[in-house]
């Protein structure tokens, strides 16, 4: 028998039950049975045939007698009462998880309700046991057969069906064997839903559904009528809630203009784009609920601030790069036009210095304590545009394994905002210093005009899940800007990541990394320039910034060019809990570009990651696969950071 599923339609608002997490069982899932009364009908509710636990949830979720049983009614009718709600009520629970066909029995005592001349029958049978027991009740279900969703049709208003251009066949496709559920049907419409708004039209809704089901076949068919509303282009954004930020410092990071498309998508790139300025603290995109006179759609944007000063402390530890510790003051609005002021004091120490002896044979003097001061200023959206102004000092004591340094220096740029995922910059940077290694000392000056571009359409910055991340840039330290000595630096990095489920639980990731020094000799290169590999960033396993050629004393001197790669499979094994195997492998070489020819070196490990609010805590450990005997290369490395790797 085929039969317009009159029920279905209704059904297909009943809600999936909420899920619960219940400790070992130490939060109440067990109840306190209700005492008998005199005054009171209190009762005992079971439910009977439901074998599904998602099932379960759902009856007693729709059944007034479960809902209500640490309430108990004041005698036999109120409870038959209740019973009668529930013959009403559960058929639709059974219907909206695709039992089309099954049934509910309610039993008082040993009363079946069903129809007028039983209730009195059952109230008698439930007062019978006033004072003296809890009155047993009893939900018999029999579920029947399952049934599958057959079919989805959708059609327009008119009775049309969109062409395979608007509507391609991958979004009413049904899987064979699908429940007839209504969560599931639900998610089709969601899905059909977001098509049609994709496509720019933000008002597009699902109209009327008509169920229609078969029981001979047990099966259902689903048509959706969808008005897709009109075709809207972005409207005026309205910028709220600022109290000390210039809101044009704030519209100048929202890339989309009126007349633009609309699409969901511009919405999310608008927060994603505003959630990166520093002062602000939450952010809220929200559409008109019309469209205005010329047919555009408005848009607001709702914002806080945040606190403007913030100050912080982190540390950091490896087994091979010594402990850290880093202090931060930051100043987040500084003249009400969005400006960020940071202060940074960094202190570290290589702790189990395993080049100590090498470096005092080659006359190199540091006893492994190093340290930075550095200013950083940004003014975004000069004169209310995507230009933004940055400049920074440092001064401090490079300490590594093979060398040490101690410069100063600063930059002035400028940063072009293509979008929110493109920006260039371009400035002027100067720095002088002394450098000392292996191959001697290098008193330098360095000015440049450094340039560099960036993308990144990732989805979180210390996590991300999606997305690539790029970056490339050149700096000439030309001669006649009075650099000595006088040469060209250029560096690029890429990484992406990949998630292989919907619910980014599994995820690849990998990086790569280039770099290249050209216009003069190694030993006239400043060590602190000079390129190395090894390290928590770098190829894990290794000593920091002690991989590439070697000179005297067997001390690692850096390099005039890098190649470095990182690969990781990034599994979640709870909502909290992550496992990482990866693999690295990379070096320095002496010359300008790779060679090849030369070893490269690499590494595989295992971390573990803790999944916070703000970004995971990474637990690295790493083995060196082809360690070299003479170089100081232990066998195991453990890493400890936040964030992730790359």
């Amino acid at each position: 028998m085929v039969r317009a599923a009159g029920l279905a339609a209704g059904l297909l608002c009943v809600p999936e039950p909420a899920a619960a997490f219940d400790l070992f069982g130490l939060f109440g899932s067990e109840e306190e049975p209700l005492a008998p009364s005199g005054t009171a009908l209190p009762y005992d509710v079971k439910i009977k045939g439901a074998d599904d636990d998602d099932l379960v949830k759902a009856l007693q979720d729709s059944s007034t007698l479960y809902r209500l049983r640490r309430e108990p009614p004041p005698d036999g009718e109120g409870l038959v009462r209740r019973a009668e709600a529930d013959l009403r009520r559960l058929p639709e629970a059974l219907s909206g998880y695709g039992y089309y066909a099954g049934r509910i029995a309610v039993r008082i005592e040993d009363v079946t309700v069903a129809g007028e001349p039983s209730l009195a029958a059952a109230a008698r049978a439930a007062e019978a046991a006033r004072n003296r027991a809890l009155v047993p009740v009893k939900l018999a279900v029999d579920t029947g057969p399952l049934y599958t969703l057959r079919r989805l049709t959708v059609r327009d208003p008119r009775g049309q069906a969109f062409t395979d251009e608007v509507l391609p066949a991958r979004f009413i496709r049904i899987d064979p064997e699908i429940p007839a559920r209504s969560a599931t049907v639900i998610a089709c419409e969601a899905r059909i839903v977001d098509r049609f708004r994709a496509l720019g039209h933000p008002f597009a809704k699902v109209v009327s559904r008509d169920p229609v089901v078969d029981d001979a076949a047990h099966v259902m068919d689903v048509t959706l009528t969808v008005d897709p509303g009109p075709v809207a282009r972005l409207g005026p954004v309205t910028v709220r809630g600022t109290r000390d930020i210039d809101p044009a410092v704030v519209r100048s990071f929202i890339y989309a203009e009126p007349g633009d498309p609309y699409s969901p998508k511009v919405l999310a790139d608008m927060r994603r784009a505003l959630v990166k300025v520093e002062g602000l603290g939450s952010v809220r995109v929200r559409e008109g609920e019309s469209l205005d006179a010329a047919g555009n759609l408005p848009i607001f944007v709702d914002v806080t601030e945040r606190e403007r000063n913030l100050i912080g402390v982190s540390a950091r530890y490896s087994t091979v790069d010594g402990p850290g510790v880093r202090a931060t003051y930051a100043n987040r609005n500084l003249f009400g036009g969005g400006e960020t002021l940071r202060l940074d004091a960094d202190l570290y120490y290589l702790g189990n210095d395993l080049y100590a002896t090498q470096r005092k044979l080659a006359g190199i003097d540091s006893n492994g304590l190093g340290g930075r001061a550095a200013a950083t200023f940004v003014k975004p959206a000069l004169w209310g545009t995507r230009n933004d102004l940055v400049a920074s000092l440092f001064a401090g004591r490079e300490a590594q394994q093979s060398y040490v340094a101690d410069a100063a220096g600063g930059t002035v740029a400028l940063r072009h905002r293509f979008s929110d995922t493109v920006y260039a910059q371009a400035g002027i940077e100067g720095q002088a210093g002394r450098s000392q290694d292996a191959l001697g000392k290098v008193d330098y000056r360095l000015i440049g005009v450094p340039l560099s571009v960036a993308y990144d359409s990732t989805d979180n910055l210390l996590d991300p899940t999606r997305g690539v991340r790029l970056t490339a840039s050149a700096t000439p330290y030309a001669g006649f800007l009075g650099s000595d000595p006088s040469i060209f630096v250029a560096k690029a990095q890429g990484s992406t990541y990949y998630a292989l489920d919907d619910e980014a639980r599994y995820i690849l990731a990998g990086r790569i990394g280039f770099g290249s020094i050209s216009g003069a000799s190694l030993e006239d290169i400043p060590a602190n320039i000079r390129f190395f590999a090894g390290g928590g960033g770098s190829v894990r396993g290794f000593p920091y910034r002690t991989l590439g050629p070697r000179g005297p004393f067997n001390l690692p001197v850096g390099g005039r060019s890098l190649l470095e790669a990182s690969f990781e499979a990034r599994i979640k094994v709870t909502d909290t809990i992550g496992v990482v195997p990866f693999f690295d492998a990379g070096t320095a070489f002496a010359g300008s570009l790779p060679d090849f020819d030369e070893r490269i070196r690499t590494a595989v490990g295992l971390g573990l990651r803790y999944y916070t609010g703000i970004g995971p805590i990474r637990v690295d450990v790493a083995f060196p696969l082809d360690r070299i005997k003479g170089n100081h290369e232990r066998p195991v490395a453990l890493y400890i950071s936040l964030g992730q790797s790359f």
